[in-house]
């Protein structure tokens, strides 16, 4: 194997928080990777957290979950879609892990005799966790979340600061994101912040080699050349990420403003010209779908944030991209759906999903969607808690076991058809502790689930505590669940469908990690198939034979 000359790109942010700095990096990675390079992306996050695994979805949006079980910044799940690259635990640090690794050292005697400080022990930490991540690659982005003047934030950037000195000034260049905000009152765009924000960057010690600037309108040359005199930039690397309909434009987007190439230019790095047909392929798809719209409904708690279905936001996208539909979500709190019914917050939907959660509020709303879509032969996906809903379900209706529940949500129920797993019962740490990462799933010949996926076995992502009751799989079967997919090693239920429903379909797992949209993952393109399904069936149309639930990742191009 070939030694290659690693060369980073560390992107930081200024002036405000949420200016997109994770859709650029995975931005530019995709640019890069469609030059032949091999790259890697990192996430330092400045939070004390070791993880985000115990944050609520309304702090920090949706958890992502890696391979290896790591608990990760939602950014890596935007890492993964516009990339080949594979995220791991490795490419996402927080100061709480820098921290808990230095003081573990110091307390085993690692430093004796020396006083632990932030220069050199947490910087040089903060430098290791960087190349243990960056083994054999070309190119590592590393992003460094929060705002430059975070106080939480300087350890990570006076650690990037120091890099460039390590491998070289030609190894290493800084993007720094900021904002250009228009001012209606003066018809303006006001550089100041943009200004402000690089010379509190300067203060720190890092000169950014290139300018990325927020804005939602066109720039003009004048104005960049302003942005470069003030920022001491060179003129040709202020570049503008304006707003775009779609995130998946993005990468086109930067690509014609020529950003990949003055990376390359700059960085030395020798590459081909990128080959970006099949990201206008998807664009296009999504702007202009062949076969109208379908609408779906996310049955949920988190509905008020969106960014805690990231992952499931997108997936259901990429669904539509692999059978050329437009998905619109409508988000419905299950709580309304308790207060109101479902066929006044579920009407003239084409499809319902119930995804993942935590804690017992709005789970009556979410078995009365499951009701609602199994008695009126609607599509259906239950993600997670949304598969553990759909038992409690059918053990309440279909079985008769009145008071079913997870124990996760009623300790005295005398039926706890959903229960605690048995390596959880004594585990008092909440951080890391769960079910987590890629488990193995055996599925059932000739059913939906194996038709889906087109092989016997597969490997999927979990994040959970809690497992349906194996003492209640034969009633549950005999009564018509199927189940489809189980761990053969731990004899688990991992997935579940009716055969008397047109899409019915549950998973213990979470297939939203390891969907992109250059490779829907299977099980969102058939759910979405089912939903193009129902909508032309309501209609009295003819449904081309495309629009079943058999249709899979493959009829979908592959980009990046």
């Amino acid at each position: 194997m070939r030694s290659k000359k690693t060369k980073f790109i560390f992107v930081t942010g200024g002036v405000v928080s949420s200016l997109g700095k994770g859709l650029a990096s995975a931005s530019i990675g995709a640019l890069l990777e469609n030059r032949g390079l091999d790259i890697t992306l990192i996430k330092l996050d400045p939070y004390i957290n070791v993880d985000p695994g115990t944050m609520s979805p309304f702090q920090h949006g949706e958890v992502f979950v890696t391979e290896d079980g790591g608990e990760t910044d939602m950014d890596l799940g935007h890492y993964e879609r516009f990339t080949h690259a594979r995220m791991s635990r490795l490419n996402n640090f927080t100061s709480g892990r820098i921290y808990n690794a230095v003081i573990t050292k110091e307390r085993r005697g690692e430093y004796l005799g020396k006083t632990v400080q932030v220069i050199p022990h947490i910087t040089d930490e903060i430098k290791a966790s960087i190349r243990q991540a960056s083994q054999d690659v070309d190119v590592v982005i590393v992003e460094v979340g929060g705002t430059v003047g975070d106080i939480e934030s300087l350890p990570f950037l006076e650690a990037i600061r120091q890099m460039r000195y390590d491998v070289g000034s030609q190894n290493a260049v800084y993007i720094h994101l900021t904002l250009l905000p228009y001012i209606g009152a003066a018809g303006e765009v006001k550089t100041k912040p943009t200004q402000h924000s690089v010379m509190k960057l300067r203060e720190i010690g890092i000169q950014p080699d290139f300018l990325l600037c927020r804005t939602d309108r066109e720039i003009s040359r004048e104005l960049k050349d302003k942005i470069a005199m003030f920022c001491n930039v060179d003129n040709g690397n202020v570049f503008t990420s304006p707003d775009v309909r779609s995130i998946y434009e993005l990468p086109l987007e930067l690509h014609r403003q020529g950003l990949d190439e003055r990376l390359a230019e700059v960085l030395n790095i020798w590459s081909r010209a990128p080959h970006l047909e099949k990201w206008e392929t998807i664009v296009r798809k999504i702007y202009e779908p062949a076969r109208g719209e379908v609408t779906v409904a996310i049955v949920g708690k988190y509905v008020n944030l969106t960014e805690s279905y990231k992952s499931l936001n997108e997936s259901l996208l990429h669904g539509g991209i692999a059978n050329d539909v437009r998905v619109k979500l409508r988000f419905v709190d299950s709580q309304d759906v308790e207060a109101q019914g479902p066929e006044a917050m579920l009407g003239g939907v084409d499809a319902v999903l119930v995804p993942g959660g935590f804690g017992v509020r709005g789970t009556e709303g979410k078995i009365a969607a499951v009701r609602y879509a199994r008695e009126n032969k609607l599509p259906f996906f239950g993600i997670c808690l949304g598969l553990q809903m759909a038992v409690v379900e059918f053990s309440r209706t279909v079985l008769g076991l009145q008071g079913a529940n997870s124990l996760e949500f009623d300790e005295h129920t005398a039926h706890p058809v959903v229960t605690l797993m048995e390596s959880q019962v004594k585990v008092q740490d909440k951080g890391g502790t769960m079910r987590l990462g890629s488990y193995a799933c055996a599925l059932k010949p000739g059913t939906v689930a194996q038709k889906l996926y087109a092989q016997d076995n597969i490997q999927e992502r979990h994040r959970h505590r809690y497992e349906v009751n194996n003492a209640y799989r034969g009633r549950l079967q005999e009564a018509g669940l199927v189940i489809s997919g189980h761990n053969p090693e731990l004899n688990l239920v991992e997935m579940i469908e009716l055969s008397d429903h047109p899409y019915f379909v549950g998973c213990q797992f979470h297939p939203e990690f390891k969907s992109k949209p250059f490779a829907p993952h299977p099980l969102f393109s058939g759910f979405i198939g089912a939903a193009l399904a129902q909508r032309d069936s309501n209609r009295g149309a003819t449904i081309p034979a495309t629009a079943t639930a058999t249709a899979t990742a493959t009829t979908t191009p592959v980009r990046a």
